[in-house]
């Protein structure tokens, strides 16, 4: 990890606040909500990306679908932050925190068929709901049952935007 990504993670301010969770909980908690934000917030570029550049016979549908998945990434991801801010600690949405934080693959930018995007968006999201699913069970191991239920939350959108995805793909007409 360079110097300056060290820095990012040590130098975050945290504030006082009498939720009576301990300070190790909050401080584990808080650093698996800013990953999870990090990457949430890359998969709903990703998704925008694909949303504004796919061309093929099933344009209209998919393009529409990733409407609906992009707000609900928002929703979770500002869900998320607000979560850590509620812990005392300082959300990571900037671009510049994003990018060195997410656990995501940079999306294809010279990409155009229908199936190609969703070949890359079911990798990212498969990445992504795998990464909080994890996130349920470390946050309730850390004695942060709320947190777990964001994660829960979440989960189940991501399971489900995968399954739209991959249903796509799965069967050949």
């Amino acid at each position: 990890m360079t110097a300056s990504k060290e820095r990012r993670k040590t130098d975050v301010k945290t504030h006082k606040t009498k939720n009576d969770l301990p300070s190790n909980a909050k401080t584990t908690v808080s650093a698996l909500l800013n990953e999870a934000l990090a990457s949430i917030i890359d998969l709903a570029l990703a998704t925008k990306q694909a949303h504004w550049n796919l061309k093929g016979p099933q344009f209209i549908a998919v393009h529409e679908m990733l409407d609906g998945f992009r707000t609900q990434l928002d929703d979770h991801g500002d869900t998320i932050a607000e979560r850590v801010v509620q812990l005392g600690g300082t959300a990571l949405g900037s671009l510049q925190a994003v990018s060195a934080a997410t656990k995501l693959a940079a999306y294809p930018t010279d990409i155009y068929p229908v199936h190609d995007h969703l070949q890359a968006l079911i990798e990212r999201y498969g990445d992504v709901a795998n990464m909080v699913r994890k996130a349920i069970d470390e946050a309730d191991e850390a004695g942060d049952a709320n947190t777990a239920d964001i994660f829960t939350a979440a989960s189940r959108d991501l399971d489900k935007a995968l399954w739209f995805l991959e249903a796509h793909v799965q069967e050949k007409n």
